[in-house]
């Protein structure tokens, strides 16, 4: 199925190319992605998978189960990335990505701080902070299994919120279409925004290395 057979383009237009081509493990494919490429949310491709799911090309337990399992590897991923090289090093890594903000990394590193083990499983729900609360939780080396038990009831029930959105639109397309429009625009003001901030960082530390003295050496 192309952009012209199901009517969607942008990020919700991709996801369907994806969906449709993969079928139900294709939602854990970009739910993964998720966790390497922020600007692809599940607010976009699990609605749209929940549509989906209505006329019979996608299955909704299943959507459900690799969204889920694909949430819980992601937070995997990043959960080993703290436990390795510890939260200092994880936010200068992630934020010299300039994929995710340190702002955002340091707000979930003093959210765990302050609450503990209970923001793993409230965080999953949270956007912009659903993935991020992994580094702070391997980072202090939080038991790995009450680790995995909170992501994957947070994550499951955050997917199954936004399928059951989808679902319930049931063969609504223009409505859903137009949600996923506001999401699409949402999306690309915020990466344009990422990439303004990126070339004003660039030549702020250009003109900083300029002004400062030269070390000469002896």
């Amino acid at each position: 199925m192309t952009d012209a057979d199901h009517g969607f383009t942008g990020l919700s237009g991709f996801a369907a190319d994806v969906l449709t081509a993969l079928g139900d493990i294709g939602v854990g494919v970009l739910v993964f992605l998720e966790v390497l490429v922020p600007p692809i949310p599940s607010e976009v491709i699990l609605p749209f998978a929940g549509y989906l799911s209505q006329s019979g090309q996608l299955t909704l337990g299943w959507l459900l189960f690799w969204s889920t399992l694909a949430s819980w590897l992601g937070a995997l991923l990043l959960y080993g990335l703290g436990s390795a090289i510890g939260m200092a090093r994880a936010i200068r890594l992630l934020a010299g990505t300039r994929l995710v903000s340190r702002s955002d990394l340091e707000r979930g590193a003093a959210w765990f701080a302050r609450s503990g083990a209970w923001t793993v499983l409230v965080g999953r729900m949270v956007p912009g902070v659903r993935s991020l609360i992994s580094i702070p939780a391997g980072a202090s080396r939080m038991n790995l299994l009450t680790f995995s038990v909170y992501t994957i009831l947070g994550s499951g029930l955050w997917n199954a919120l936004l399928l059951g959105v989808g679902a319930a639109l049931g063969t609504q397309h223009e409505q859903l279409e137009h949600y996923l429009g506001y999401l699409d625009y949402a999306v690309y003001t915020a990466i344009a925004i990422a990439l303004v901030v990126l070339v004003v960082r660039r030549i702020r530390e250009a003109a900083a290395a300029r002004r400062e003295p030269a070390v000469i050496d002896e």
